[in-house]
Protein backbone atom coordinates (compact mmCIF):
# COMPACT_ATOMS: atom_id res chain seq x y z
CA UNK A 1 0.00 0.00 0.00
CA UNK A 2 1.52 3.32 -0.50
CA UNK A 3 2.48 5.77 1.73
CA UNK A 4 2.11 8.43 -0.73
CA UNK A 5 -0.98 10.95 0.04
CA UNK A 6 -4.06 9.88 -2.41
CA UNK A 7 -4.81 13.03 -4.29
CA UNK A 8 -6.66 11.23 -7.30
CA UNK A 9 -8.51 8.07 -5.83
CA UNK A 10 -10.11 5.62 -9.09
CA UNK A 11 -13.59 4.46 -7.31
CA UNK A 12 -15.23 1.96 -8.30
CA UNK A 13 -18.90 0.89 -7.57
CA UNK A 14 -20.24 -2.68 -8.67
CA UNK A 15 -23.51 -4.08 -8.18
CA UNK A 16 -25.25 -4.34 -4.82
CA UNK A 17 -27.98 -2.19 -2.43
CA UNK A 18 -24.68 -0.67 -0.46
CA UNK A 19 -24.02 1.86 -3.61
CA UNK A 20 -25.83 4.00 -1.82
CA UNK A 21 -23.36 4.40 0.88
CA UNK A 22 -20.76 5.28 -1.66
CA UNK A 23 -22.60 8.77 -2.80
CA UNK A 24 -21.85 9.78 0.55
CA UNK A 25 -18.05 8.34 0.50
CA UNK A 26 -17.56 10.71 -2.69
CA UNK A 27 -19.18 13.75 -0.45
CA UNK A 28 -16.64 13.15 2.27
CA UNK A 29 -13.49 12.46 0.00
CA UNK A 30 -14.23 15.46 -2.20
CA UNK A 31 -14.94 17.47 1.29
CA UNK A 32 -11.00 15.66 2.06
CA UNK A 33 -9.68 17.43 -1.75
CA UNK A 34 -9.47 14.29 -2.88
CA UNK A 35 -10.01 14.09 -6.94
CA UNK A 36 -12.61 11.09 -7.52
CA UNK A 37 -12.93 9.74 -10.48
CA UNK A 38 -16.09 7.16 -10.58
CA UNK A 39 -16.34 4.12 -12.70
CA UNK A 40 -19.29 2.12 -12.74
CA UNK A 41 -20.77 -1.70 -13.51
CA UNK A 42 -23.57 -2.10 -15.84
CA UNK A 43 -24.95 -3.65 -12.30
CA UNK A 44 -24.01 -1.13 -10.44
CA UNK A 45 -26.52 0.91 -12.66
CA UNK A 46 -29.41 -0.52 -11.25
CA UNK A 47 -28.72 0.42 -8.15
CA UNK A 48 -27.37 4.18 -8.17
CA UNK A 49 -27.22 6.26 -11.38
CA UNK A 50 -24.22 7.96 -12.83
CA UNK A 51 -26.00 10.89 -12.95
CA UNK A 52 -25.72 11.23 -8.87
CA UNK A 53 -22.28 10.48 -8.85
CA UNK A 54 -21.20 12.86 -11.36
CA UNK A 55 -23.03 15.78 -9.75
CA UNK A 56 -21.61 14.55 -6.16
CA UNK A 57 -18.01 14.07 -8.00
CA UNK A 58 -18.20 16.62 -10.39
CA UNK A 59 -16.37 14.52 -12.68
CA UNK A 60 -17.91 12.19 -15.85
CA UNK A 61 -18.71 8.78 -14.32
CA UNK A 62 -17.53 5.67 -17.41
CA UNK A 63 -19.42 3.00 -17.14
CA UNK A 64 -17.73 1.56 -20.61
CA UNK A 65 -14.65 0.49 -21.72
CA UNK A 66 -15.40 1.88 -25.48
CA UNK A 67 -16.55 5.83 -23.86
CA UNK A 68 -15.50 7.82 -26.64
CA UNK A 69 -14.46 10.71 -24.06
CA UNK A 70 -11.28 9.52 -23.89
CA UNK A 71 -9.19 10.57 -26.54
CA UNK A 72 -6.67 7.75 -27.68
CA UNK A 73 -9.92 5.45 -27.00
CA UNK A 74 -8.64 3.75 -24.20
CA UNK A 75 -9.97 4.83 -20.74
CA UNK A 76 -9.15 1.45 -19.36
CA UNK A 77 -5.66 2.48 -19.53
CA UNK A 78 -5.64 5.83 -18.96
CA UNK A 79 -7.62 6.16 -16.05
CA UNK A 80 -5.48 3.94 -13.97
CA UNK A 81 -2.51 5.89 -15.05
CA UNK A 82 -3.77 8.90 -13.63
CA UNK A 83 -5.22 7.70 -10.22
CA UNK A 84 -2.73 7.10 -6.63
CA UNK A 85 -5.29 4.12 -5.76
CA UNK A 86 -8.42 2.74 -6.47
CA UNK A 87 -11.13 1.66 -4.24
CA UNK A 88 -13.91 -0.66 -5.20
CA UNK A 89 -16.75 0.03 -2.84
CA UNK A 90 -19.51 -1.64 -3.06
CA UNK A 91 -17.21 -4.99 -4.11
CA UNK A 92 -19.84 -7.49 -4.49
CA UNK A 93 -19.03 -11.55 -4.17
CA UNK A 94 -19.01 -12.04 -8.21
CA UNK A 95 -16.58 -9.03 -8.77
CA UNK A 96 -14.26 -10.38 -5.80
CA UNK A 97 -14.55 -13.66 -7.96
CA UNK A 98 -13.65 -11.77 -10.98
CA UNK A 99 -10.47 -9.81 -9.27
CA UNK A 100 -9.12 -13.16 -8.16
CA UNK A 101 -8.77 -15.16 -11.38
CA UNK A 102 -7.89 -11.93 -13.57
CA UNK A 103 -11.78 -11.49 -15.10
CA UNK A 104 -11.28 -8.43 -17.39
CA UNK A 105 -15.11 -8.35 -19.23
CA UNK A 106 -16.01 -4.59 -18.29
CA UNK A 107 -14.54 -1.44 -17.88
CA UNK A 108 -13.96 -1.46 -14.30
CA UNK A 109 -11.90 -5.21 -14.25
CA UNK A 110 -10.08 -4.25 -16.83
CA UNK A 111 -8.15 -0.88 -14.78
CA UNK A 112 -8.14 -3.10 -11.96
CA UNK A 113 -6.18 -5.86 -14.05
CA UNK A 114 -4.26 -3.18 -15.99
CA UNK A 115 -3.14 -1.03 -12.72
CA UNK A 116 0.21 0.59 -11.27
CA UNK A 117 -1.88 1.75 -8.55
CA UNK A 118 -2.36 0.22 -5.10
CA UNK A 119 -6.10 -1.43 -5.12
CA UNK A 120 -8.42 -1.71 -1.81
CA UNK A 121 -11.54 -3.54 -1.68
CA UNK A 122 -14.64 -3.09 0.25
CA UNK A 123 -16.92 -5.89 0.43
CA UNK A 124 -20.43 -6.06 0.55
CA UNK A 125 -23.12 -8.90 0.82
CA UNK A 126 -25.42 -11.12 2.25
CA UNK A 127 -23.97 -12.82 5.26
CA UNK A 128 -24.23 -16.65 3.57
CA UNK A 129 -22.40 -15.25 0.54
CA UNK A 130 -19.47 -13.77 2.52
CA UNK A 131 -18.91 -17.12 4.88
CA UNK A 132 -19.50 -19.48 1.59
CA UNK A 133 -15.70 -21.17 1.15
CA UNK A 134 -15.13 -19.78 -2.29
CA UNK A 135 -15.43 -16.19 -1.39
CA UNK A 136 -13.37 -16.63 1.81
CA UNK A 137 -11.06 -18.49 -0.75
CA UNK A 138 -10.88 -15.53 -3.13
CA UNK A 139 -10.29 -13.10 0.31
CA UNK A 140 -7.03 -14.86 1.46
CA UNK A 141 -5.80 -14.48 -2.03
CA UNK A 142 -6.39 -11.04 -3.02
CA UNK A 143 -4.92 -10.65 0.22
CA UNK A 144 -1.64 -12.70 -0.44
CA UNK A 145 -1.86 -10.22 -3.99
CA UNK A 146 -1.34 -7.41 -1.85
CA UNK A 147 -5.13 -6.24 -2.70
CA UNK A 148 -6.50 -4.07 0.84
CA UNK A 149 -9.55 -5.32 2.11
CA UNK A 150 -11.71 -2.97 4.06
CA UNK A 151 -14.02 -4.67 6.03
CA UNK A 152 -16.60 -6.10 5.83
CA UNK A 153 -18.84 -4.99 8.98
CA UNK A 154 -21.45 -6.99 10.82
CA UNK A 155 -25.27 -6.13 11.24
CA UNK A 156 -28.45 -5.96 9.62
CA UNK A 157 -28.65 -6.87 6.23
CA UNK A 158 -31.23 -5.92 3.32
CA UNK A 159 -31.90 -9.14 3.19
CA UNK A 160 -33.09 -9.51 6.72
CA UNK A 161 -30.39 -11.66 7.76
CA UNK A 162 -27.84 -10.56 10.47
CA UNK A 163 -24.17 -10.85 10.28
CA UNK A 164 -21.26 -9.93 8.46
CA UNK A 165 -20.93 -8.71 5.05
CA UNK A 166 -21.94 -5.28 5.18
CA UNK A 167 -20.18 -2.35 3.84
CA UNK A 168 -18.30 -0.38 6.32
CA UNK A 169 -20.15 3.30 6.66
CA UNK A 170 -18.61 5.49 4.90
CA UNK A 171 -16.84 7.39 7.62
CA UNK A 172 -15.05 3.97 8.17
CA UNK A 173 -14.34 3.77 4.79
CA UNK A 174 -12.28 7.37 4.66
CA UNK A 175 -10.67 6.49 8.05
CA UNK A 176 -9.65 3.43 6.60
CA UNK A 177 -8.11 5.42 3.33
CA UNK A 178 -5.80 7.51 5.53
CA UNK A 179 -4.68 4.71 7.22
CA UNK A 180 -3.50 3.04 4.25
CA UNK A 181 -1.42 5.96 3.64
CA UNK A 182 0.56 6.06 6.84
CA UNK A 183 4.48 4.77 6.87
CA UNK A 184 5.06 1.36 8.27
CA UNK A 185 8.10 3.17 10.68
CA UNK A 186 6.98 1.41 13.67
CA UNK A 187 7.43 -1.93 11.85
CA UNK A 188 8.75 -4.64 13.99
CA UNK A 189 8.06 -2.52 17.19
CA UNK A 190 6.05 -3.41 20.19
CA UNK A 191 3.97 -0.52 21.92
CA UNK A 192 2.22 -0.88 25.19
CA UNK A 193 -0.54 1.95 25.59
CA UNK A 194 -3.00 2.89 28.60
CA UNK A 195 -5.69 5.00 28.01
CA UNK A 196 -8.91 6.05 29.63
CA UNK A 197 -10.12 6.85 33.04
CA UNK A 198 -9.31 4.65 36.27
CA UNK A 199 -12.42 3.71 38.76
CA UNK A 200 -11.64 3.27 42.41
CA UNK A 201 -14.90 2.10 44.33
CA UNK A 202 -16.04 3.08 47.50
CA UNK A 203 -19.28 1.13 47.70
CA UNK A 204 -20.98 -1.12 44.96
CA UNK A 205 -22.57 2.06 43.20
CA UNK A 206 -20.19 5.01 43.82
CA UNK A 207 -16.56 5.48 42.82
CA UNK A 208 -13.39 8.28 42.27
CA UNK A 209 -12.82 8.91 38.45
CA UNK A 210 -12.39 11.23 35.93
CA UNK A 211 -13.87 13.01 33.09
CA UNK A 212 -11.32 11.05 30.71
CA UNK A 213 -13.35 9.40 27.65
CA UNK A 214 -9.70 7.61 26.49
CA UNK A 215 -10.02 9.23 22.96
CA UNK A 216 -6.42 10.25 23.24
CA UNK A 217 -4.38 6.81 24.06
CA UNK A 218 -7.22 4.66 21.45
CA UNK A 219 -5.86 7.55 18.93
CA UNK A 220 -2.28 6.88 19.85
CA UNK A 221 -2.80 3.07 19.70
CA UNK A 222 -4.57 3.24 16.56
CA UNK A 223 -2.00 5.41 15.22
CA UNK A 224 0.72 2.62 16.11
CA UNK A 225 -1.39 -0.46 14.96
CA UNK A 226 -1.21 1.63 11.17
CA UNK A 227 2.51 2.45 11.62
CA UNK A 228 3.47 -1.56 11.87
CA UNK A 229 3.43 -1.82 15.58
CA UNK A 230 2.49 -4.92 18.03
CA UNK A 231 -0.05 -2.84 19.78
CA UNK A 232 -1.12 -3.87 23.38
CA UNK A 233 -4.14 -1.25 24.88
CA UNK A 234 -4.91 -1.54 28.60
CA UNK A 235 -7.75 0.79 28.79
CA UNK A 236 -9.90 1.85 31.89
CA UNK A 237 -13.76 2.20 31.49
CA UNK A 238 -14.49 4.04 27.94
CA UNK A 239 -17.22 3.97 25.65
CA UNK A 240 -14.82 3.54 22.70
CA UNK A 241 -14.39 0.53 20.34
CA UNK A 242 -10.94 -0.44 20.48
CA UNK A 243 -8.74 -0.37 17.07
CA UNK A 244 -8.57 -3.24 15.45
CA UNK A 245 -4.86 -3.70 15.01
CA UNK A 246 -4.74 -3.73 18.65
CA UNK A 247 -4.91 -6.31 21.59
CA UNK A 248 -7.26 -4.84 23.90
CA UNK A 249 -6.71 -5.72 27.76
CA UNK A 250 -9.91 -3.73 29.76
CA UNK A 251 -9.21 -2.91 33.47
CA UNK A 252 -11.05 -0.81 36.02
CA UNK A 253 -9.05 0.16 38.98
CA UNK A 254 -5.74 1.56 38.94
CA UNK A 255 -4.50 -1.55 40.80
CA UNK A 256 -6.13 -3.44 37.91
CA UNK A 257 -4.20 -1.83 35.68
CA UNK A 258 -0.53 -2.00 37.13
CA UNK A 259 -1.12 -5.47 36.86
CA UNK A 260 -1.92 -5.43 33.94
CA UNK A 261 1.21 -3.08 32.78
CA UNK A 262 3.51 -5.11 34.73
CA UNK A 263 2.21 -8.37 33.00
CA UNK A 264 2.49 -7.38 29.61
CA UNK A 265 5.39 -4.82 29.79
CA UNK A 266 8.11 -7.39 29.37
CA UNK A 267 10.01 -6.85 25.95
CA UNK A 268 8.05 -3.62 24.81
CA UNK A 269 9.83 -1.38 22.90
CA UNK A 270 8.17 1.60 23.90
CA UNK A 271 5.44 2.49 26.71
CA UNK A 272 3.05 5.44 26.69
CA UNK A 273 1.12 6.32 29.12
CA UNK A 274 -1.97 8.10 28.33
CA UNK A 275 -4.34 7.17 31.10
CA UNK A 276 -5.92 9.37 33.60
CA UNK A 277 -5.10 6.94 36.45
CA UNK A 278 -6.42 7.84 39.68
CA UNK A 279 -3.62 9.54 42.01
CA UNK A 280 -5.47 7.85 45.29
CA UNK A 281 -8.05 5.19 45.93
CA UNK A 282 -10.35 4.84 49.11
CA UNK A 283 -8.34 2.99 51.61
CA UNK A 284 -11.63 0.90 52.14
CA UNK A 285 -14.11 -0.53 49.94
CA UNK A 286 -17.18 -0.88 51.69
CA UNK A 287 -19.02 -4.98 50.44
CA UNK A 288 -22.44 -2.82 50.63
CA UNK A 289 -24.36 0.33 49.58
CA UNK A 290 -23.03 3.35 51.84
CA UNK A 291 -26.44 4.77 52.80
CA UNK A 292 -26.79 8.39 53.08
CA UNK A 293 -26.80 9.89 56.75
CA UNK A 294 -27.34 13.96 57.52
CA UNK A 295 -24.30 14.26 58.51
CA UNK A 296 -20.48 14.79 57.43
CA UNK A 297 -19.12 11.88 55.14
CA UNK A 298 -15.45 10.97 55.49
CA UNK A 299 -13.29 9.56 53.18
CA UNK A 300 -9.81 7.86 53.71
CA UNK A 301 -8.02 8.07 50.64
CA UNK A 302 -4.58 5.79 49.99
CA UNK A 303 -1.97 6.59 47.29
CA UNK A 304 -1.85 4.58 43.92
CA UNK A 305 1.49 3.07 42.45
CA UNK A 306 2.43 5.74 40.20
CA UNK A 307 2.70 3.28 36.98
CA UNK A 308 4.68 5.24 34.72
CA UNK A 309 7.29 6.48 37.04
CA UNK A 310 7.46 2.08 38.26
CA UNK A 311 7.54 1.32 34.32
CA UNK A 312 10.43 3.68 33.80
CA UNK A 313 12.80 2.56 37.10
CA UNK A 314 12.86 -0.71 35.91
CA UNK A 315 15.77 -2.34 34.96
CA UNK A 316 16.02 -2.27 30.74
CA UNK A 317 12.86 -0.60 30.82
CA UNK A 318 11.16 0.10 27.30
CA UNK A 319 10.90 4.12 25.76
CA UNK A 320 8.79 5.90 28.38
CA UNK A 321 6.12 8.70 27.37
CA UNK A 322 3.91 10.09 29.76
CA UNK A 323 1.39 12.90 29.49
CA UNK A 324 0.76 15.77 31.55
CA UNK A 325 -2.91 16.93 31.63
CA UNK A 326 -2.68 20.48 33.51
CA UNK A 327 -5.51 22.97 34.43
CA UNK A 328 -2.86 25.83 34.77
CA UNK A 329 1.59 26.36 34.60
CA UNK A 330 1.49 23.43 31.88
CA UNK A 331 4.97 23.76 30.70
CA UNK A 332 6.30 24.11 34.21
CA UNK A 333 4.29 21.69 35.94
CA UNK A 334 4.71 19.04 32.96
CA UNK A 335 8.39 20.02 33.01
CA UNK A 336 8.94 18.56 36.19
CA UNK A 337 7.19 15.66 35.79
CA UNK A 338 9.39 14.71 32.97
CA UNK A 339 12.33 15.38 34.87
CA UNK A 340 11.36 13.95 38.68
CA UNK A 341 10.29 10.64 36.49
CA UNK A 342 13.27 10.41 34.15
CA UNK A 343 11.09 10.27 30.72
CA UNK A 344 12.73 11.11 27.70
CA UNK A 345 9.50 12.73 26.52
CA UNK A 346 6.34 13.84 28.26
CA UNK A 347 3.33 15.69 26.06
CA UNK A 348 1.75 18.69 27.85
CA UNK A 349 -1.80 19.73 27.38
CA UNK A 350 -4.54 21.57 29.12
CA UNK A 351 -7.47 19.19 30.65
CA UNK A 352 -10.14 21.96 29.95
CA UNK A 353 -9.15 21.72 26.35
CA UNK A 354 -8.67 17.90 25.56
CA UNK A 355 -10.92 16.09 27.97
CA UNK A 356 -13.77 15.14 26.10
CA UNK A 357 -12.96 17.00 23.29
CA UNK A 358 -12.20 15.14 19.56
CA UNK A 359 -9.57 18.07 18.81
CA UNK A 360 -6.57 18.31 20.79
CA UNK A 361 -3.55 20.72 21.36
CA UNK A 362 -0.08 19.05 22.20
CA UNK A 363 3.08 20.57 23.35
CA UNK A 364 6.03 17.67 23.37
CA UNK A 365 9.00 17.84 26.16
CA UNK A 366 12.10 16.70 25.47
CA UNK A 367 15.96 17.65 25.92
CA UNK A 368 15.75 19.65 23.15
CA UNK A 369 12.95 21.36 24.68
CA UNK A 370 9.14 22.32 23.67
CA UNK A 371 7.60 21.35 20.25
CA UNK A 372 4.43 22.82 19.78
CA UNK A 373 1.88 20.64 17.72
CA UNK A 374 -0.61 22.18 16.07
CA UNK A 375 -4.35 21.72 17.02
CA UNK A 376 -5.87 19.24 15.08
CA UNK A 377 -7.79 15.97 15.70
CA UNK A 378 -6.64 13.72 18.35
CA UNK A 379 -5.64 10.78 15.42
CA UNK A 380 -4.00 12.99 13.72
CA UNK A 381 -2.07 14.43 16.75
CA UNK A 382 -1.32 10.71 17.54
CA UNK A 383 0.57 10.64 14.17
CA UNK A 384 2.38 13.44 14.89
CA UNK A 385 3.49 12.03 17.82
CA UNK A 386 4.92 8.78 17.45
CA UNK A 387 7.06 10.15 14.24
CA UNK A 388 8.37 12.23 16.92
CA UNK A 389 8.80 9.04 19.23
CA UNK A 390 10.51 7.48 15.46
CA UNK A 391 12.87 10.08 15.46
CA UNK A 392 13.75 9.78 18.92
CA UNK A 393 14.19 6.34 18.97
CA UNK A 394 17.09 6.70 16.63
CA UNK A 395 18.75 7.66 19.42
CA UNK A 396 20.35 5.86 22.15
CA UNK A 397 18.24 6.00 25.46
CA UNK A 398 21.20 7.15 27.45
CA UNK A 399 20.93 10.40 24.93
CA UNK A 400 17.46 10.77 25.56
CA UNK A 401 16.80 10.75 28.67
CA UNK A 402 17.43 14.01 30.98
Amino acid sequence: MTHSPIKKLLLGITGGIAAYKTAELVRLLVRQGIEVQVVMTEAACQFITPVTMQALSGRHVFTSMWDASVANGMPHIELSRNADAILVAPASADFIAKLVHGGADDLLSILCLARECPLMVAPAMNRQMWENPATQRNIAQLKKDGVAILGPGSGDQACGEVGMGRMMEPEQLLAAIETSQQPKILAGKRILVTAGPTFEAIDPVRAITNMSSGKMGYSVAQAAGEMGAEVTLVSGPTALNPPPEAKIINVISAEDMLSAVTKNIAKQDIFISVAAVADYRPSKTSIQKIKKAEKKFALELSPNVDILAKVATMKNAPFCVGFAAESENLLKHAEQKRLAKKLPLIIANLVQEALGKDDVALTLLDNKGKHVLPKTSKIKAARLLLQHITAMLKKSKTEARP
